[in-house]
């Protein structure tokens, strides 16, 4: 009895200890201007680090938030990577700071995260930090560890430049569908992508492991070949057949697991922005060698925080597409066959039960919100413009951008000498100046001061609250209203559901590179 007491005792001690040191305060030191393109060397001091390090801005349409977002990378005195922990996390040489700007909750990325986890696979681990940057107090951040190829991240076998055949070619690959750049080793699905009143249906895949100057031509085409393979297998007839169909060449757990936890969600980047995949090394015995659905990423946008994509329609499906980038069509083709939809609803109702129950993830919740709670006011003292002041608090009562109408219902976007004079722009804050610029001074967007300082929050939000108890309740109740919709739709899987089949069009190429102010736009993504 005395040594239970003594155990209790001592995990009381030790969670008081975690407990007091979990937010902590992260200071930055750089002396170049920061930008999007490339690292600049800083002074980082996070807990037991105290050394060199390269930072730049991270994100696309979020690099006009007041809060911006940072990709680390650690180094030594010689500007050479090198493995560090941080707060407890593994060993390793990148990392990145998540800004929660767009999310009031701050917990909308780690939730997503730890479900990941909880769900069994590897999922970013992540420490809430404060930070100041050149001595400026920026706020609450999420300190997360980035997705890479590693014993203790995506573990996969390390692909040498030597391996261009036989079983040493098959893996490991990590890969991604999400915005690129010519840094980047992509390839172009020969499967349209679907979705309503998309601009283009063609997919773009980047394979970021190996990086694009390691990867070989016989490992570029193996790549290649492969995903062709997987795609027009599933939209084959003989797609659903054991043997021959899509279980011979993807994980089909994980895919289970990818859906279930992308439709929970509701993320408007679901399946096409940020999506990860990666592809094993094939076993001597010929087994294996499949590709795996995630990690996951980037839910800021997710969990009832969005107002396109239907993404603010509670009884809406991601697999379905959005109307901004092409959804990969291979999810609604799995979805046409009986055996995945009986292993999504087991599996889903088994998690209900567990990870996924509502009691479990109220208390992610309320812990996340209790740790927060002694700088949560700072935070939002150094961004009073999050909070709304005369707008519902009902997800899909704050329209945003003085009221953004479905894309369907979108208006064409006036010619250069029509645009609206500022007395009739849709409100959304005021310009630098009080001005709309003249169109041959528009700034780019990673430049720009933001429509109103840098807020345009306004832009994405679905809803607006005025304070953060009362974003936690709205949270919650989110949640709650999503699982009960898909706790009465998956229990018709095996039964009279079928999912809504949008029929495949010719891809389309995209008619130009994205909106070029937004930093390769895109469609709203990108975050």
């Amino acid at each position: 009895m005395m040594r239970l007491l003594l155990t209790m005792l001592l995990v009381f001690c030790a969670g008081m200890m975690q407990g007091k040191n979990d937010v902590e305060m992260i200071t930055i030191n750089v002396d170049s201007p920061l930008n999007a393109q490339r690292k600049v060397t800083a002074h980082m001091k996070a807990g037991n680090y105290d050394g060199s390090i390269g930072i730049k801005l991270r994100g696309n349409s979020s690099l006009s938030f007041n809060q911006k977002k940072y990709t680390i990378e650690l180094r030594d005195n010689d500007g050479k990577e090198v493995d560090a922990p941080l707060m407890g996390m593994p060993a390793h040489s990148d990392w990145v700071l998540l800004a929660p700007y767009n999310d009031v909750s701050a917990v909308r990325d780690p939730l997503a995260f730890q479900l990941w986890r909880d769900m069994g696979h590897w999922g970013p681990r992540t420490r809430m930090v404060e930070l100041t940057l050149n001595g400026e107090y920026r706020g609450i951040y999420i300190l997360s560890e980035a997705i890479k190829r590693g014993d203790q991240r995506v573990k996969l076998d390390k692909l040498k430049k030597s391996d261009t055949q036989g079983r040493n070619v098959t893996g490991g690959y990590l890969l991604r569908i999400d915005t690129f750049n010519e840094d980047d080793a992509t390839f172009t699905s020969k499967v349209p992508g679907i979705g309503d009143g998309i601009m283009t249906s063609q997919i773009t895949w980047s394979c970021i492991y190996p990086k694009k100057k390691n990867l070989q031509p016989e490992q570029m085409a193996y790549i290649q070949s492969f995903v062709d393979t997987v795609e027009q297998v599933i939209q084959s007839d003989y797609f659903a057949d054991p043997k021959r169909g899509y279980a011979r060449y993807i994980d089909v757990p994980s895919f289970v697991d990818y859906f279930i936890h992308t439709e929970l969600s509701l993320n408007a980047d679901g399946y096409k922005r940020s999506a990860y995949f990666y592809k094993e090394k094939m076993h001597a015995d010929g087994t294996g060698g499949k590709l795996v659905a995630g990690p996951v990423w980037d839910y800021n946008l997710a969990y009832g925080n969005c107002n396109f994509c239907n993404a603010n329609n509670i009884e809406a499906w991601c697999f379905e597409g959005g109307n901004t980038n092409p959804t990969p069509a291979f999810w609604q083709r799995l979805l046409q066959d009986p055996a995945f939809r009986k292993a999504v609803k087991v599996r889903y109702q088994a998690l209900r039960k567990s990870v996924l129950s509502n009691k479990a993830i109220n208390a992610y919740i309320d812990q996340h919100a209790k740790l927060l709670a002694p700088c949560i006011d700072h935070h939002f003292e150094t961004y009073p413009e999050l909070f709304g002041t005369d707008t519902p608090t009902t997800p899909g009562g704050f329209a945003g951008f003085g009221g953004f109408p479905q894309m369907g219902q979108m208006p064409q976007m006036p010619q250069m000498g029509e645009m609206p004079q500022m007395g009739q722009f849709p409100p959304m804050g005021q310009f630098p100046m009080g001005q709309f610029p003249p169109m041959g001074e528009m700034p780019q967007m990673g430049e720009m001061p933001g429509f109103g300082g840098g807020n345009m929050i306004g832009w994405f939000a679905a809803y607006r609250v005025q304070s953060y108890d009362e974003e936690i309740k709205v949270l919650k109740q989110w949640l709650a209203d999503r699982l009960s919709f898909l706790d009465r739709q998956i229990a018709r899987f095996d039964k009279d559901w079928q999912p809504r089949i949008q029929e495949l069009k010719e891809i389309k190429a995209p008619q130009f590179g994205g909106f070029g102010g937004f930093g390769g736009f895109g469609g709203f993504g990108g975050f």
